[in-house]
């Protein structure tokens, strides 16, 4: 899926808890004193291994992987607009800042082979 970057938007958030490797909940600063609180988001463009089932060892993996990485910490979050998955999450990109660069936290994921690319 090609994304145009004007149908893109960036929010400061803190990352509230991490339920698998590609699903967290964030609160989200949008401008002016205005929070939404523990929003669902889902990684785009990755898929990680389901913490149930027969994948559930590399799930596991995956969860633990992104909850130190993220967990607690502010990242941006790139949202896609208007765009939920099939569950009603929010599709976005998570960016942190280690020292003096900006990490993709999705790309990480597949870098370390703990979630593959998706096309949608």
């Amino acid at each position: 899926m090609e994304i145009k970057r004007k149908a893109l938007y960036h929010y400061r958030a803190v990352v509230m808890s991490v339920y698998d490797g590609d699903t967290c909940r964030v609160d989200l600063d949008l401008g002016f004193g205005v929070w939404k609180k523990n929003e669902k988001i889902r990684l785009a463009r990755i898929n990680a291994p389901e913490i149930r089932g027969a994948d559930r060892a590399q799930g596991i993996k995956a969860r633990d992987y992104l909850r130190r990485m993220v967990s607690g910490k502010e990242i941006i979050l790139e949202t896609i607009k208007d765009r939920k998955g099939k569950y009603g999450r929010y599709l976005g990109e998570l960016w942190l800042k280690e020292e003096d660069r900006w990490v993709n936290v999705n790309d990480a994921l597949v870098k370390a082979g703990l979630a593959e690319t998706v096309q949608y």
